[in-house]
């Protein structure tokens, strides 16, 4: 029998908070008959967000083509979501029981290329272009393509999403921590830049690559266009790959701020060396198709010989599930006017969009106006990270700590607060611990998904809980 001495150290060290014993525990008591408000992972339709019509539409005619013909006598569909289907099943009619192309199939990655030309007005090419499980999938496969050593490393921002930390120390690679300015709405900054890769270097470490997600998860941060613009910069000065977690771009709330990609402030600044991934997802802005698993990868500035080997990778695990597939289209696709399904598409869009950015508001104004809470109305994504403040134990003196032992310490603080606040309210969020953060603070990682009537319901039982919790540790 396997025991835990046998299984790849590797894993062992790796660690992915979002899904952590906090989360088993929330489910524990949810089996108990407690109420749990679930605010530890983006998984809209998991908390209420119903599916986008059309797609679902499209989807069981695709899944069940015999419906086809009596959807059209019996006017069971849209006329639109009717050929929609067909015309899938022309460009592959194996249906979506069957292998398709290693890459994703054509027709696919060819809209991908187009949607892409029209959010940016930059060409795209489709042949660089791989439909992926997810943008997960698409990150590992980067990360397997660019870690060569144990010594190479990845500059990841610090708050980050621990897909890339537990990526990194499955792979063998280093991780190699960059502090988002937290007084400048987590905006990057170029000499703290400058010090992780300068620190990275003199540990022997040899960065090849920086991760940058826009919007911020979890942080909810949008870049501006000149922040964009330094990290391409930077990544050229120092020859690194840029990894670019786009998944939240439709989810832009703040007023007068906008998405700008990699790729089209790479174009604009006429950027042919810096190898850029971006990656986009199904399971994010307002389709929230968590569980079809779907998105794409898009590669720019890499040789052919190199880009072969990405299509090898793809090649050992056959191709992306065909559904995923499927929605991505649908994604990038939409009804267009004239189309007999585009009133509603765009009314359960911005009804969507509209309710994420009213829970914002709720959200970032209640937990902020909480005395020794601080954070403001999350600018994008789905996500606020709250910094919290908490009196030391008596006889604590975590400057006097070495790092180390100090991370131990600030890791237990927070996590025995989430647990706390669990175990009292039902509220399940994810220590800060577990995402990263500058040394002596502390934080947690909120989503604002929940129904606006609990949102408000959040706001309120966290404002008694904090203000129980700091007496109880004053008074310890």
């Amino acid at each position: 029998m396997v025991n835990l001495n046998d299984v790849n150290s590797k894993l062992l060290k790796a660690h992915y908070a979002v899904r952590g014993k906090i989360v088993i525990r929330a489910t524990q008591l949810e089996g108990q008959g407690k109420k749990i408000i679930y605010c530890n992972i983006g998984n809209p339709q998991a908390l209420k967000q119903k599916p986008i019509t059309f797609v679902r539409q499209v989807l069981s005619l695709l899944e069940y083509p015999a419906l086809l013909e009596r959807a059209e006598t019996a006017l069971l569909f849209p006329v639109d979501a009717i050929k929609r289907a067909r015309l899938i099943l022309s460009h592959n009619p194996s249906g979506t029981g069957a292998y398709t192309n290693s890459a994703g199939i054509p027709f696919i990655r060819k809209a991908i290329a187009d949607f892409i030309h029209r959010r940016d007005g930059i060409p795209a090419d489709m042949n660089r272009i791989l439909l992926t499980d997810g943008a997960s999938k698409g990150v590992q496969a980067a990360f397997t393509l660019l870690t060569n050593k144990e010594t190479d490393g990845y500059l990841i921002p610090i708050p980050q999403y621990p897909l890339y930390s537990a990526t990194i120390e499955l792979y063998g690679a280093r991780q190699v921590n960059y502090f988002l300015d937290e007084n400048a709405n987590w905006q990057l900054n170029e000499s703290e830049l400058n010090a992780s890769y300068s620190g990275a270097k003199k540990k022997g470490v040899t960065p090849v690559a920086i991760a940058v997600i826009n919007p911020g998860n979890p942080t909810g941060a949008v870049l501006s266009w000149e922040n964009i613009e330094m990290v391409i910069r930077f990544a050229r000065k120092h020859k690194l790959a840029i990894l670019a977690d786009e998944v939240y771009q439709e989810n832009i709330y703040g007023a007068g701020l906008e998405f700008h990609s990699f790729a089209k402030v790479m174009h604009d600044m006429g950027e042919t060396e810096v190898t850029l991934f971006s990656f986009h997802s199904v399971s994010k802005g307002f389709l929230g198709e968590c569980g079809h698993r779907g998105g794409y990868l898009e590669i720019r500035n890499m040789p052919d010989d190199v880009y072969a080997e990405m299509i090898k990778l793809q090649s050992i695990g056959l191709c992306s599930n065909v559904d995923g597939q499927l929605v991505t289209y649908l994604m990038v696709a939409p009804p267009v006017a004239g189309d007999e399904s585009h009133e509603l598409y765009a009314a359960e869009r911005g009804a969507i969009l509209s309710d994420l950015k009213e829970k914002a508001e709720i959200l970032g104004k209640g937990l902020g106006g909480i005395e020794g809470m601080h954070t403001s109305v999350p600018q994008g994504a789905m996500y606020a990270f709250v910094r919290f403040d908490l009196p030391h134990a008596p006889g604590a003196e975590p400057e006097k700590m070495a790092e180390k032992e100090r991370e131990a310490y600030e890791a237990r603080r927070d996590n025995d607060y989430c647990l706390a606040l669990l175990e009292e309210t039902g509220i399940c969020v994810v220590p800060g611990s577990g995402f990263g953060q500058r040394p002596g603070t502390l934080h947690f990682r909120t989503t604002f998904l929940p129904p606006k009537d609990e949102i408000r319901e959040l706001v309120e039982k966290m404002k008694k809980f904090h203000a129980a919790y700091t007496a109880k540790l004053k008074g310890a």
